[in-house]
């Protein structure tokens, strides 16, 4: 026995500590229960009294662009999670939105906040989220509305390039199609026309009337197989435009909008609080035990 109390290390010392310290806290619960509603409730009362400032933010969609003729999805700077912070933040879209609205550089910059809209649940992969740019300032509203817009726009200008070079080539495509397609259009409708007229013309030959609407025939079958061919690639272009615009592109979902907030986050400011308090409290009530010991003995008459 007396070998085995000899023995005893530091370890053991430490578990005895850790469980005193436990054993105190346990007593003396109410102390960090009360430290965290006491410090919830400052924290919550400094983000209230902190004044209010405007705030306004602005939903982005990125887009999912996709190979060309419709493969599968590539790697951009739209399906990068870290591209809207990095521009938004960057110091020449500070300098241009302070430059549009007249905020100061250094405000824009601690007031600048992005977050990803995402769908509760599984998160599926290649899908790319929706992005809340907000902006927060004691500037006029206004202001703040047209930097967070100027931002959004920026990040849309930026992860756009692939999309739109794609959509100006789809649109050219259509274009052309459509062009050929009329041109087809009228020259059966000339071939037509002339059928009518060479059958009621009673002064050529019939072997010559047969000759010539055998030929505008055979022209007829020809440019409506090139008709029917047009129109299969017109419809395939305008899927892949459609693709293009709605669903690669990136646009803004709904712009800007200033409404009035507390200057400090309530949420933020309550948990920090809480937290804060529920330390105080377990300090108090580990020290509390070995300080009323303390006052007891220079209480007691020797």
């Amino acid at each position: 026995m007396n070998d085995r109390r000899a023995v005893s290390g530091p370890e053991d010392e430490q578990e005895v500590d850790l469980a005193s310290a436990w054993k105190r806290i346990e007593q003396r619960w109410w102390l960090p229960v009360a430290g965290l509603v006491v410090g919830a409730v400052i924290g919550l009362a400094l983000a209230v009294s902190g004044g209010s400032v405007w705030r306004a933010e602005t939903i982005v969609y990125l887009g999912q662009p996709f190979a060309p003729l419709g493969g599968g999805q590539i790697q951009s700077l739209a399906t990068n999670p870290r591209t809207v912070g990095e521009v938004v933040r960057s110091e020449a879209a500070l300098k241009a939105v302070s430059n549009k609205t007249g905020i100061p550089v250094s405000k824009l910059r601690s007031s600048i906040s992005t977050k990803e809209l995402t769908a509760t649940g599984p998160a599926r992969g290649g899908i790319i989220p929706l992005i809340e740019i907000a902006v927060k300032g004691d500037a006029e509203p206004r202001k703040i509305e047209d930097a967070a817009d100027a931002l959004a726009a920026r990040v849309v200008e930026r992860v756009s390039v692939f999309v739109a070079q794609k959509i100006e080539l789809l649109e050219a495509q259509v274009a052309v199609a459509e062009s050929q397609l009329q041109a087809i259009e009228d020259r059966i409708e000339a071939a037509q026309q002339q059928q009518t007229e060479l059958l009621a013309d009673e002064s050529i030959p019939l072997e010559q009337r047969l000759l010539v609407n055998l030929n505008l025939n055979s022209t007829i079958t020809t440019a409506d197989a090139r008709r029917a061919a047009l129109q299969g690639s017109l419809v395939e272009a305008n899927q892949l435009l459609n693709l293009a615009t709605s669903v690669e592109s990136s646009r803004v979902v709904e712009p800007a909008a200033a409404v009035k907030t507390t200057a400090r986050s309530s949420r933020t400011s309550l948990l920090v609080g809480a937290l804060l308090g529920l330390l105080v409290g377990v300090v108090a009530a580990l020290v509390a035990e070995p300080f009323l010991a303390r006052r007891r003995r220079d209480a007691t008459p020797s």
